[in-house]
């Protein structure tokens, strides 16, 4: 560890954990040492007499099951497992100009280099100490090392690995990297220091063992001994916690300080990339990625999609001109071997940390690519929720009135799902007023919106419906501002969870994201999604998403229109070869306020025939 004041003080502040460990130790030591100098005494024949044979007696017993009781925390501490971060391991031959390239900056910097590199699907890098037994055997060159440090007084501690956000290699240039790596890369110097090391490891070990402690599952027949050694682990973790901050944060600064003297220049930019990729990467999980997970489908070449939604954003921004100078420098990710392997097995771990899909293909989990994104998924979801919305539009009981000009006046048409949400009061109003009562209380309370609705059972729903039937409309943010709407609304967010709870549980997971044991296998696949992106729908999206579905099958099976991928926005129609705009905002006017005029005069410019009936899945 070199001499920078950050250095200096994250040292002091381990040796301030390291201490609150010996005090520790201390108490648990103290009825020991009472009790050999109460043995010594009466050996000696000092301490002798009745009183003192008792006392020896109750401070022996005392202090056995005080280093029982101490020794049991310390094989806790000692053998919990740490949390290991879900990540996509790059073996060296996988990689060999990223290794080269992270080991150079390590000897520029005078640290040590990481043990190994793995990828992280998210927009950010780390170091990550992954020596403990639990985590797998060393590699080769690091068991060499311990092995050669073996015979000396200290023991070299291993090197942690290095974890690189996955969108990173894609956006950023190789320059731009070496930058933005500097000050991670400089962040082995600190925790190769032993007090460093043996402080976070303590630390580390406390924390593990409060969540073994709080796993009932794992011992429920000593429920009273975890409970205990979770308190104690709590009351030592609460007694370091500020002098482990401070240390983090000293090592942080050490590094920052030593790795300023590389690429200091090209870090300014490489900064504005790091919020600029952030950015790209939130819009595409969320407006791309989660429609094609919720279908089962998942992208398989989300890194490569972020380059095509930032510079579609320059394009549009008017910033094209500066960011194709930029691109035609080498991308980062021409050091790994095979990018698109790479690729796909970051972007299959991004789909179960932030959806909580299964490790394996299948037929109702399986890839897409991007050339197929707009048939598979596009068109599958705007099909598949026009069918449900005329799904419930049948269970309201709602008919139109007999056209003979039309084959069948009931069936799936734009017109009968426009009729519904504008048309004045007719002989069926009262059926859909019963609907709506039916569905009301999901619409009359601002605490039950279409979020709350998704996540409670389909019985309960139903019960509450006809409970509340006579309740008033009280529209707010969230829920559509007509008693007909709402009614609809509702009912659709009633079907949504009738179709999760009759959903398949998914398949077990498979031990590791990546199809290969070790480290990654070690994370809770039982609490996927670890990530989630985002809560469910409220019921006002999922009526405007449902009607823009219908909008859109009418217009690509009486128009011509295709199904399109809008890499800010997700799916898109595609009229002429040309996107679609304001479609949404019609839709949303016509759903809030019942007027169809803006929406019909739409369809009439783009040739759109809403009496036709459409194709559903």
């Amino acid at each position: 560890m070199g001499s920078e004041v950050g250095a200096q003080a994250a040292r002091a502040r381990a040796l301030a954990v390291l201490r609150i460990r010996g005090r520790a130790l201390a108490v648990a030591l103290l009825p020991a040492a009472a009790a050999v100098i109460l043995v010594a005494g009466g050996t000696s024949d000092h301490l002798v007499g009745p009183g003192w044979d008792a006392a020896r007696a109750v401070v022996s017993a005392v202090a056995l099951v005080v280093l029982l009781a101490a020794g049991v925390i310390a094989l806790v501490v000692a053998r919990a497992r740490p949390a290991v971060s879900p990540t996509v391991p790059i073996a060296e031959d996988a990689a060999p100009d990223l290794y080269r390239l992270v080991r150079d900056l390590a000897e520029r910097l005078d640290v040590p280099a990481p043990s190994a590199i793995a990828l992280t699907p998210d927009c950010d890098s780390w170091l990550e100490d992954r020596t403990h037994p639990a985590h797998g055997p060393p590699a080769r060159e690091e068991r060499d090392e311990l092995a050669g440090a073996a015979g000396g007084r200290h023991r070299r501690t291993a090197a942690p690995v290095l974890v690189i956000g996955s969108p990173f290699l894609w956006w950023m240039r190789v320059g731009e990297l070496r930058a933005v790596l500097a000050p991670v890369v400089a962040g082995t110097g600190p925790s190769a220091q032993p007090d460093i090391a043996a402080a976070r490891r303590f630390v580390r070990g406390l924390d593990a063992a409060v969540a073994t402690a709080a796993d009932r599952g794992r011992c429920p027949a000593f429920r009273p001994a975890c409970a205990g050694i979770g308190w104690v682990a709590r009351l030592l973790l609460r007694s370091c916690r500020q002098h482990a901050a401070e240390m983090e944060r000293g090592v942080a600064a050490a590094a920052a300080e030593r790795a300023q003297a590389v690429d200091y220049g090209v870090r300014i930019v490489a900064q504005e990339q790091v919020g600029l990729a952030y950015a790209g990467w939130d819009r595409l999980l969320t407006r791309v990625a989660l429609p094609a997970w919720r279908m089962g489908r998942w992208p398989s070449r989300l890194d490569a999609g972020v380059v095509a939604a930032l510079t579609e954003l320059s394009r549009r921004d008017r910033l094209a001109e500066g960011f194709a100078s930029r691109l035609g420098e080498r991308p980062a990710c021409d050091l790994l071997e095979e990018p698109g392997t790479v690729d796909e097995a970051a972007s299959l771990l991004a789909a179960r940390l932030f959806h909580g899909g299964p490790a394996e293909c299948g037929p109702d989990w399986a890839p897409v690519d991007w050339s197929e994104y707009p048939e598979e998924v596009v068109d599958r979801k705007w099909r598949t929720d026009a069918a449900r919305l005329h799904r419930v539009l049948d269970a309201l009981g709602v008919r139109r009135a007999p056209d003979p000009t039309v084959h069948d006046p009931n069936g799936p048409t734009l017109t009968r799902v426009l009729d519904h949400l504008t048309a004045p009061d007719r002989d069926d109003q009262e059926s859909s007023d019963a609907g709506a009562a039916a569905a009301s209380p999901a619409a009359t309370s601002d605490a039950d919106t279409g979020a709350k609705r998704l996540s409670r059972d389909p019985a309960t729903l139903d019960a509450e419906a006809e409970a509340g039937a006579d309740a008033d409309l009280h529209p707010d943010e969230d829920t559509p501002r007509t008693p007909r709407t709402a009614a609809l609304a509702a009912r659709l967010s009633a079907e949504l969870a009738r179709e999760d709870a009759a959903a398949p549980p998914a398949p077990a997971p498979g031990a590791s994201p990546s199809g290969q044991a070790g480290p990654d296998a070690l994370w809770d696949v039982d609490a996927l999604p670890l990530f989630p992106l985002q809560p469910p729908r409220t019921e006002r999206e999922l009526l405007t998403d449902h009607v823009t579905a219908m909008v859109c099958c009418a217009a690509m099976d009486t128009a011509g229109a295709q199904p399109g991928l809008d890499w800010l926005d997700g799916p898109t129609l595609l009229v002429g070869g040309e996107r679609a705009t304001d479609l949404a905002p019609r839709v949303l006017s016509l759903v809030e306020d019942g007027d169809p005029d803006p929406l019909r005069a739409w369809l009439s410019d783009l040739g759109i025939r809403p009496e036709k009936p459409v194709r559903l899945v």
